[in-house]
């Protein structure tokens, strides 16, 4: 074998003498002498300068010096002497001692550092940093176990680490979103004390954080703890897990994941593997059973990462650096800064950097298979699309047939209730919507079931200072408990550390509010249906319609019209039925819809009249309908409609159950109506918080006090207590589900008989059994207090049909008059002015009665005797007659007796007047 080596040796000097050399330099530890890390990087140094595909004209040429794992001196001293030999790059797979010491020298030197060590702490702020890790990212690493355990549904794990520490995983950051964290630091020689302990603690879930050379140790002590069954399942962080001797964990179903980097299976991978094979004495040596192990995969990759920048590098040639006078490698950084760029892909996969953090690569997610007797494929994770499982159904059994399972419960009516004044056992003893819902459930799933109640008789709710939970979410978390069927909120916080099947009933947060007191009777509450600006309206309508209409009577010449008998005379009187108090009558009496006497004949008076007519009856059959709802309806004020009048007041209290997921809603909110009534509930004096609901019921029954509580409850409750009523509407939507421990295996068959039973309706059966056919349903009388006065907005607009009605009228008024005004003044053959001022003078005077107007005769006045048997001519016309009023006739007597005239005589110098078949003469006094 030593022949074979001094022929390598040989050939590298010769190619060497032959093109410019390059020299690079290789820490390792003294247990890595000749180990499979030392001979890949001595075989991927060979393979470069053989194929001289990268560097054509250059040849890599390398020192190797070996330390030991804790010498931290000796190890500066000898990367020094490489540096000041002509190393323009330094290799090491060391632990961290020995990285940090390595990383500081090469950062002052400028020299790049390139390293296969997962325990190197990243700096990504250090823009001088000149180390560069092919290990994956640590953050990145954490992310992937991270969303591996939430696959998992663990929420209770425990950690066996060593000083090794291999990934050094952050437990911190695992247990971040409230899991339970159990993390036991040993040796070797400990691993069956830290295992006990975990045993000890019920823990099942564990990550594996240990050197992979004590695994046999490690599977030893498994062995005698007999933890090995289906129940626990172990998470390796090493990326060789498929490489160990598994055969002893085989045939107990134990669980056993962990991830890989370099895809065994790839057609590329493999063709390299092949020729390394075949490379003569060392390619055996490398490879482990025909498979290559992480750590001398990265070291070949790290070699041909360097061969790629120093492509990409021109003049590269030896320096005279030195540890003792500080001077660096004059072209590091244009290296460093072209190793950054690289973007290969080497048998660990993709590879491309960031700051000298390996940020792109694949891990595959590995898992032991029973059935095919080693570990096979079950997934991949990746930087951009996360953890991706192609085989769910192997971290998914079926669970066992004819098993009993252990259900919890809360005692709360509908839902789970006791029986009373029976001698019942075991699940006989309960009756209620869930204890009914879960017997069709189980007899769809397959399995018996122990019904129990919940210590304390609490759903659960997680702490904020301890994060520790309680009620049932605490019995399933420790597995104290296989389901949990009650009115049981399905929210995040709980769906972090349990299982919730496909909700059964979908709800909200109500509030629970007494019913308040009726308003006492008024004795002037028939006034109610209208509002009072209403009446008042309808009180100036009716002052202003009767005054409309006793003027438009008086304009109206059409008004003025009626006959009677003065000592048996017949006198022609011109009278108006509308005075003022006739007005306001007729008035009245159209609105209490009674006949007055009083029939407008001008078409004006007509208008109003039939105006006001249609405004009564809008007016009269609206009261009348709200006033029949006044009397059936009972009308309540409530002091609070919604949750921000809730807020926004003091005088009434308000709470919730204490420990449920309505308490976790407000508490947890972010809304600001909803952050200052949690600050009220929570200091409030007397506590606004309640143990139960039979508590807040009572409280809202005494009065003053608002209970907050889910809406499925609320309706049960208001159904059978007419004092009890809800205000406004639902805060939220949520669904209430049947939970289980994480990753139970009875989950997906809950759900699935879950959604049979609401598409067969029978869910909503079991709904109206508990809910309304249950004998003690409130009988509500029907009053409610959806009757309110109608105000202007409602019949406003009759109003407005009023006035426009009115205008009308006043219009037609004015044509009226004027047009009789004309008439008369042509008849009269007076001056249209005068005219209308006569009419106007006398329409204004008042009075039930008014001389007709008299045409002045052309030949005689007023006040001219006229003797017997003459008479004039009236307005041109013989024989025409003159109508007096009876006021202008008791100032005129008669001075002759009536005589008969045969003829009239044009001659004549009097005025006649003609009473009946005769006529009189007369002289003013």
């Amino acid at each position: 074998m030593w022949k074979e080596w001094r022929w390598l040796v040989l050939i590298l000097n010769a190619v060497a003498a032959l093109s410019p050399v390059i020299k690079i330099g290789a820490i390792f530890t003294e247990e890595a002498r000749g180990g499979s890390a030392e001979l890949a990087f001595k075989y991927a140094v060979y393979r470069i300068n053989k194929e001289r595909n990268l560097l054509p004209e250059s040849t890599l040429v390398y020192d190797i010096q070996y330390t030991t794992t804790r010498d931290s001196f000796r190890t500066y001293k000898k990367a020094c002497t490489q540096i000041k030999s002509g190393a323009i790059a330094i290799f090491s797979s060391a632990g961290p001692l020995l990285g940090s010491t390595l990383s500081a020298m090469c950062r002052t030197l400028h020299a790049p550092h390139l390293t296969v060590a997962p325990h190197v702490v990243e700096s990504p702020g250090l823009c001088c940093d000149y180390t560069i890790n092919l290990y994956p990212s640590r953050d990145l690493l954490d992310t992937a176990f991270v969303d591996l355990t939430a696959f998992l549904n663990w929420t209770r794990m425990g950690i066996i680490y060593e000083d090794y520490g291999n990934g050094e995983l952050n437990i911190v950051r695992l247990a971040r979103d409230g899991r339970d964290m159990y993390a036991v630091r040993c040796e070797s020689r400990d691993y069956r004390r830290a295992l006990a302990q975990l045993k000890a603690q019920d823990i099942k879930h564990i990550i594996v954080d240990t050197d992979p050379k004590h695994l046999r140790l490690l599977s030893r002590a498994i062995l005698q703890l007999q933890m090995n069954n289906e129940n626990y399942h172990y998470i390796f962080t090493t990326f060789d897990m498929e490489l160990f001797d598994l055969e002893d964990f085989l045939y107990n179903r134990v669980n056993m994941s962990g991830w890989r980097l370099v895809d065994r299976d790839s057609d590329k991978v493999k063709d390299v593997l092949t020729v390394m094979e075949k490379f003569h004495p060392i390619g055996a040596s490398i490879l482990s059973g025909g498979h290559i192990k992480t750590e001398p995969a990265l070291i070949y990759d790290a070699v041909q990462v360097l061969a790629l920048a120093l492509a990409s590098t021109r003049d590269v040639s030896a320096t005279n650096a030195s540890c003792d006078t500080e001077t660096t490698v004059a072209y590091g950084s244009v290296l460093l800064e072209n190793i950054n760029k690289v973007q290969a892909h080497g048998l660990t996969g993709p590879i491309a950097f960031t700051n000298g953090n390996r940020k792109t690569f694949n891990l595959q997610l590995m898992r032991l298979s029973a059935e095919r007797r080693a570990a096979v494929l079950a997934g991949h994770w990746t930087k951009d699309g996360g953890l991706e499982v192609t085989d769910p159904a192997a971290y998914r059994r079926d669970p066992p047939p004819n098993v009993t399972l252990t259900v919890v419960t809360v005692e709360e009516k509908p839902y789970v209730m006791v029986k009373e004044g029976w001698n019942l056992q075991g699940n006989a003893r309960f009756e209620g919507f869930c204890i009914d819902l879960l017997a069709r459930v189980a007899a769809r799933a397959g399995f018996s079931y122990r019904l129990r109640l919940v210590p304390g008789n609490v759903y659960g709710a997680r702490d904020p200072a301890t994060g520790q939970w309680n009620g049932i979410v605490r019995e399933l978390v420790d597995r104290k408990a296989d389901i949990a069927v009650a009115s049981m909120t399905i929210n995040y916080a709980r769906e972090a550390v349990i299982d919730f099947t496909k909700p059964f009933m979908n709800l909200g947060i109500g509030i629970l509010f007494k019913v308040p007191s009726s308003q006492p009777t008024r004795l002037f509450s028939f006034l109610n249906p209208l509002a009072v600006e209403i009446w008042l309206y309808v009180l100036a309508a009716y002052i202003l319609v009767s005054f409309t209409l006793f003027v438009m009577a008086r304009f109206s010449p059409y008004e003025w019209s009626s006959s009677t008998h003065i000592c048996g005379h017949e006198t022609k009187l011109l009278t108006n039925q509308f005075s003022v108090c006739n007005s306001f009558w007729f008035i009245t009496g159209t609105f209490l819809r009674q006949g007055s006497g009083l029939n407008p004949k001008a078409t004006s008076t007509r208008i109003v009249g039939g105006i006001w007519w249609f405004f009564t009856l809008i007016i009269l059959s609206s009261y009348t309908a709200n006033l029949a709802a006044f009397l059936t309806v009972e009308r309540t004020v409530l002091p609070i409609q919604s949750a921000a009048d809730l807020a926004a007041q003091n005088s009434v209290q308000y709470g919730t159950l204490s420990g449920g997921s309505t308490m976790t809603f407000f508490r947890d909110s972010n809304i600001d109506i909803y952050q200052r009534m949690w600050d009220h509930m929570s200091r409030a004096s007397p506590p606004a918080l309640v143990a139960s609901y039979e508590e807040g019921v009572r409280r809202v029954l005494a009065g003053n006090y608002a209970f907050l509580m889910e809406s499925t409850m609320l309706d049960h409750r208001v159904q059978r207590d007419c004092n009890l009523t809800q205000v406004g509407g639902l805060l939220d939507s949520k669904g209430y589900g049947i939970a289980t421990w994480k990753g139970s295996p009875w989950r997906d068959k809950i759900s699935l008989a879950i959604l049979e039973l609401q598409e067969k309706g029978v869910i909503q059966i079991l709904y109206d059994k508990w809910w309304k056919n249950t004998g003690d349903v409130c009988n509500r009388d029907g009053k409610d207090s959806k009757a309110n006065p109608l105000g202007v907005q409602n019949i406003g607009g009759v109003f407005v049909t009023l006035l426009c009605g009115l205008v009308l009228a006043i219009v037609v008024a004015i044509l009226e008059f004027c047009w009789n005004t004309k008439k008369n003044a042509s008849q009269g053959r007076q001056s249209l002015c005068s005219e209308m001022g006569q009419e106007l003078s006398a329409a204004l005077r008042g009075g039930k009665s008014r001389a007709a107007p008299r045409p002045c005769c052309t030949r005689c006045d007023r006040g001219t005797h006229v003797p017997t048997g003459d008479v004039c001519e009236y307005g041109g016309v013989e024989g025409a007659e003159m109508v007096i009023a009876l006021s202008a006739a008791r100032r005129l007597r008669p001075r002759f007796p009536c005589a008969r005239v045969r003829s009239p005589s044009s001659s004549s110098t009097g005025c006649g007047f003609k009473f009946g078949s005769c006529r009189e003469f007369f002289i003013n006094e």
